[in-house]
Protein backbone atom coordinates (compact mmCIF):
# COMPACT_ATOMS: atom_id res chain seq x y z
CA UNK A 1 0.00 0.00 0.00
CA UNK A 2 1.21 3.39 -1.04
CA UNK A 3 2.18 6.21 1.63
CA UNK A 4 -1.16 8.40 1.21
CA UNK A 5 -0.95 12.00 2.08
CA UNK A 6 -4.10 14.56 2.19
CA UNK A 7 -4.64 17.92 4.16
CA UNK A 8 -7.46 18.14 6.16
CA UNK A 9 -9.24 21.36 6.82
CA UNK A 10 -10.40 20.64 10.65
CA UNK A 11 -7.67 21.01 13.81
CA UNK A 12 -4.75 23.33 11.37
CA UNK A 13 -3.33 25.41 13.49
CA UNK A 14 -1.39 28.87 11.79
CA UNK A 15 -1.66 32.53 10.81
CA UNK A 16 -3.36 33.31 7.96
CA UNK A 17 -3.28 36.43 5.91
CA UNK A 18 -6.56 37.27 3.57
CA UNK A 19 -5.57 40.09 0.82
CA UNK A 20 -8.68 41.01 -0.72
CA UNK A 21 -9.38 43.47 -3.28
CA UNK A 22 -12.06 46.96 -3.12
CA UNK A 23 -12.96 47.09 -6.42
CA UNK A 24 -16.77 45.72 -6.66
CA UNK A 25 -16.53 45.75 -3.19
CA UNK A 26 -20.02 43.91 -2.95
CA UNK A 27 -18.62 40.34 -4.19
CA UNK A 28 -15.58 40.91 -2.23
CA UNK A 29 -16.27 41.66 0.85
CA UNK A 30 -19.06 38.68 0.97
CA UNK A 31 -15.56 36.73 0.06
CA UNK A 32 -13.64 38.02 2.93
CA UNK A 33 -16.57 37.20 5.23
CA UNK A 34 -16.47 33.74 4.19
CA UNK A 35 -13.19 33.58 4.62
CA UNK A 36 -12.92 34.49 7.83
CA UNK A 37 -16.01 32.28 8.63
CA UNK A 38 -14.32 29.30 7.54
CA UNK A 39 -11.16 29.68 9.75
CA UNK A 40 -12.83 30.53 12.23
CA UNK A 41 -15.07 27.78 12.22
CA UNK A 42 -11.94 25.50 11.61
CA UNK A 43 -11.09 26.59 15.02
CA UNK A 44 -8.35 29.65 13.85
CA UNK A 45 -9.07 32.94 16.38
CA UNK A 46 -9.28 35.77 15.39
CA UNK A 47 -5.55 37.03 16.76
CA UNK A 48 -4.16 34.63 14.21
CA UNK A 49 -6.03 36.19 11.11
CA UNK A 50 -5.06 39.34 9.17
CA UNK A 51 -7.13 40.99 6.65
CA UNK A 52 -4.88 43.37 4.01
CA UNK A 53 -7.37 45.36 1.62
CA UNK A 54 -6.08 46.34 -1.69
CA UNK A 55 -7.42 49.05 -4.23
CA UNK A 56 -8.05 46.43 -6.67
CA UNK A 57 -7.18 42.48 -7.84
CA UNK A 58 -3.50 44.07 -9.59
CA UNK A 59 -2.31 44.81 -6.62
CA UNK A 60 -3.13 41.43 -4.89
CA UNK A 61 0.40 39.85 -5.78
CA UNK A 62 2.35 42.88 -4.90
CA UNK A 63 0.96 42.74 -0.75
CA UNK A 64 0.69 38.54 -0.92
CA UNK A 65 4.40 38.73 -1.72
CA UNK A 66 5.39 41.48 1.19
CA UNK A 67 3.73 39.08 3.57
CA UNK A 68 5.12 35.81 2.21
CA UNK A 69 8.66 37.92 2.51
CA UNK A 70 7.88 38.49 6.18
CA UNK A 71 7.53 35.21 7.25
CA UNK A 72 5.23 36.04 9.87
CA UNK A 73 2.08 33.63 8.19
CA UNK A 74 1.65 30.07 7.47
CA UNK A 75 -0.54 30.57 4.28
CA UNK A 76 -1.68 33.46 2.15
CA UNK A 77 -5.52 33.57 0.81
CA UNK A 78 -6.14 36.15 -2.32
CA UNK A 79 -9.52 37.07 -2.86
CA UNK A 80 -10.87 39.66 -5.60
CA UNK A 81 -13.44 40.30 -8.41
CA UNK A 82 -12.86 40.93 -11.64
CA UNK A 83 -15.72 40.80 -14.08
CA UNK A 84 -15.49 41.03 -17.54
CA UNK A 85 -16.24 44.65 -19.11
CA UNK A 86 -16.23 46.11 -22.88
CA UNK A 87 -12.45 45.63 -23.19
CA UNK A 88 -10.17 42.86 -23.36
CA UNK A 89 -8.88 44.59 -19.65
CA UNK A 90 -9.92 41.61 -17.68
CA UNK A 91 -7.70 39.10 -19.14
CA UNK A 92 -4.64 41.14 -18.92
CA UNK A 93 -5.33 41.32 -14.92
CA UNK A 94 -7.00 37.85 -14.67
CA UNK A 95 -3.51 36.54 -16.30
CA UNK A 96 -1.09 38.93 -14.65
CA UNK A 97 -2.91 37.89 -11.01
CA UNK A 98 -2.45 34.58 -11.34
CA UNK A 99 0.64 33.58 -12.90
CA UNK A 100 1.98 36.27 -10.24
CA UNK A 101 0.26 34.19 -7.36
CA UNK A 102 1.13 30.91 -8.93
CA UNK A 103 4.75 31.37 -9.04
CA UNK A 104 5.01 33.29 -5.75
CA UNK A 105 3.16 29.86 -4.04
CA UNK A 106 5.99 28.00 -5.72
CA UNK A 107 9.02 30.23 -4.98
CA UNK A 108 8.37 30.22 -0.90
CA UNK A 109 6.74 27.11 -0.73
CA UNK A 110 3.45 28.50 1.49
CA UNK A 111 -0.23 28.07 0.23
CA UNK A 112 -0.80 31.16 -1.43
CA UNK A 113 -4.44 30.48 -2.47
CA UNK A 114 -6.12 32.01 -5.84
CA UNK A 115 -9.20 33.31 -4.60
CA UNK A 116 -9.84 35.65 -7.62
CA UNK A 117 -13.42 35.86 -9.49
CA UNK A 118 -12.66 35.89 -12.90
CA UNK A 119 -16.27 36.08 -14.17
CA UNK A 120 -18.15 37.42 -17.46
CA UNK A 121 -21.64 39.01 -15.11
CA UNK A 122 -22.38 40.72 -11.68
CA UNK A 123 -24.72 37.39 -11.74
CA UNK A 124 -21.96 34.82 -11.82
CA UNK A 125 -19.69 37.20 -9.02
CA UNK A 126 -23.12 36.89 -7.06
CA UNK A 127 -23.82 33.79 -7.37
CA UNK A 128 -19.91 32.82 -6.50
CA UNK A 129 -19.68 34.62 -3.23
CA UNK A 130 -22.61 33.19 -1.71
CA UNK A 131 -25.36 33.73 -3.84
CA UNK A 132 -28.30 36.20 -3.87
CA UNK A 133 -30.78 35.38 -0.76
CA UNK A 134 -33.63 36.84 -3.42
CA UNK A 135 -33.19 34.97 -5.67
CA UNK A 136 -32.39 30.99 -4.20
CA UNK A 137 -34.63 28.05 -5.37
CA UNK A 138 -34.62 25.44 -7.69
CA UNK A 139 -35.12 28.06 -10.63
CA UNK A 140 -31.61 29.09 -10.34
CA UNK A 141 -29.24 26.66 -9.54
CA UNK A 142 -26.51 29.15 -9.61
CA UNK A 143 -27.47 29.84 -6.24
CA UNK A 144 -25.82 27.25 -4.45
CA UNK A 145 -22.64 27.50 -6.09
CA UNK A 146 -21.66 28.59 -2.65
CA UNK A 147 -18.79 31.35 -1.56
CA UNK A 148 -15.68 31.09 -3.26
CA UNK A 149 -13.99 32.92 -0.23
CA UNK A 150 -14.99 29.78 2.21
CA UNK A 151 -13.89 27.67 -0.51
CA UNK A 152 -10.26 29.33 -0.63
CA UNK A 153 -10.03 29.63 3.22
CA UNK A 154 -10.47 25.50 3.81
CA UNK A 155 -8.57 24.87 0.73
CA UNK A 156 -5.23 27.14 2.57
CA UNK A 157 -6.40 25.03 5.92
CA UNK A 158 -5.74 21.64 4.21
CA UNK A 159 -2.52 22.78 1.99
CA UNK A 160 -1.49 24.01 5.42
CA UNK A 161 -1.74 20.70 6.63
CA UNK A 162 -0.86 18.79 3.65
CA UNK A 163 3.03 20.75 3.50
CA UNK A 164 3.73 19.64 7.30
CA UNK A 165 3.14 16.08 6.49
CA UNK A 166 5.44 15.83 4.12
CA UNK A 167 8.57 14.65 3.93
CA UNK A 168 11.51 17.03 4.10
CA UNK A 169 13.07 17.27 0.72
CA UNK A 170 16.03 15.15 1.25
CA UNK A 171 14.22 12.06 2.23
CA UNK A 172 12.91 11.69 -1.48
Amino acid sequence: MPNVYEGKAGGTKGRFAIVVSRFNETITSRLADGAVETLRKNGIADDAIDLFRVPGAFEIPTVAGRLVDADSYDAVICLGAVIKGETSHDEHINRAVSLSLAQLGLDSGLPVIFGILTCNTLQQAIARSGGDAGTRGKDRPDSRIGNKGAECAEAALEMLDLLRQMPESEDY
